[in-house]
């Protein structure tokens, strides 16, 4: 205040253009004359916030700037700009021989992407073969260690392993993240069958399987002959009437689909008639046993007649036999 007692400042605020907020104490000046109710009014309009301007308007969304449009199609333009010359890299690999060559070594790019983050094929357990290699198995069906197993083709793979003549049935699941489970039923191996020079195995229903590329299944009954293959069984009757001899019949030839001939180890034929085979069979090996039959100079014996027994010698056996007769008569001449 000036000498006068006036103010020497303006009453509006120098900041704000707007009058001072009343302070505080005159509240309490107006308290002592209005009460407490005066006090309230008087603090809330000084420290209340001001409205804003009405001629003010809100915010609404941001727009992008100029700059940030610009750099948007930049990266756009880029991105598309790659993926051409990445095409045209693609079309020139597929053209040149490159991309075929990266299949062959690698697999697919699918696949290697997925043996990259774990899902390649680290486990596979066949159950159930027994007559075929776990190698056969896996060539048959196409795997190797380029695939992996989210894009492996399980229907395929059945349908390809289903084409082996051994395999009945089979089953093939995936055990996430890197475990193929394949599930394989076989048809039963029952028998060698020869036809037309070539060694078949053959099921109990006489069904050819596979043919015979190994010493796998020597040890199965070996039959010989047209429409042999459905006849084992027969065959299997007659060798078990054999007794002693059993282990000594090295195959069973069907002659004229109608009666056997039995193959011996030592080279001898067994003729048997078409009638009771398995009786013919049984005298013939109780005679072998005290005859000592089999260690004879014989080429075949036959048993189709019933009750009698023609033996053909060995073509040298039977010389010296024809000699040893013209001896004897020679000297029975003399005599």
């Amino acid at each position: 205040m000036d000498g006068g007692r006036r103010l020497l400042r303006s009453l509006k605020g120098p900041l704000t253009g707007q009058p001072f907020a009343r302070p505080a104490f005159a509240g309490m000046q107006d308290d002592a004359r209005h009460g407490s109710r005066g006090a309230a009014l008087s603090s809330y309009s000084a420290f209340a916030p001001r409205p804003a301007a009405a001629g003010r308007r809100r915010a609404g969304p941001v727009r992008p700037s100029l700059s940030g449009r610009l750099l948007r199609a930049r990266v756009t333009g880029f991105a598309l700009a790659m993926l051409f010359f990445g095409g045209v890299g693609l079309y020139g690999a597929v053209r040149g021989g490159q991309y075929d060559d990266f299949v062959v070594a690698n697999g697919s790019p699918l696949d290697t992407a997925a043996r990259t983050l774990g899902f390649g094929l680290d486990a596979i357990t066949i159950v159930g073969s027994r007559g075929l290699y776990e190698t056969e198995v896996l060539a048959t069906a196409g795997i190797t260690e380029r695939n992996s197993l989210p894009f492996l083709d399980i229907a395929e793979v059945r349908d390809r392993l289903r084409e082996i003549p051994l395999i009945k049935d089979v089953s093939v699941r995936k055990l996430y993240p890197d475990r193929l489970m394949i599930e394989i039923t076989e048809r039963e191996p029952f028998a060698i069958w020869q036809k037309d020079g070539k060694l078949l195995v053959v099921a109990t229903d006489g069904t050819p399987i596979q043919e015979l590329q190994d010493q796998r299944f020597t040890d199965l009954p070996f039959v010989v002959g047209q429409g042999a293959n459905a006849r084992v069984g027969e065959f299997l009757k007659i060798v078990d009437s054999a007794g002693d001899l059993r282990s000594q019949i090295r195959a069973g030839i069907l002659v004229g689909e109608r009666r056997w001939t039995l193959k011996m180890t030592t080279g001898l034929d067994v003729k048997l008639p078409e009638n009771d085979p398995e009786g013919a069979i049984a005298q013939f090996a109780r005679l072998a046993r005290e005859s000592r039959l089999l260690d004879k100079d014989l080429v075949s014996i036959d048993l189709r007649v019933p009750g009698r027994m023609y033996a053909r010698l060995t073509e040298e056996a039977a010389a010296v036999r024809a000699e040893a007769f013209a001896r004897f008569k020679k000297k029975g001449g003399h005599t």
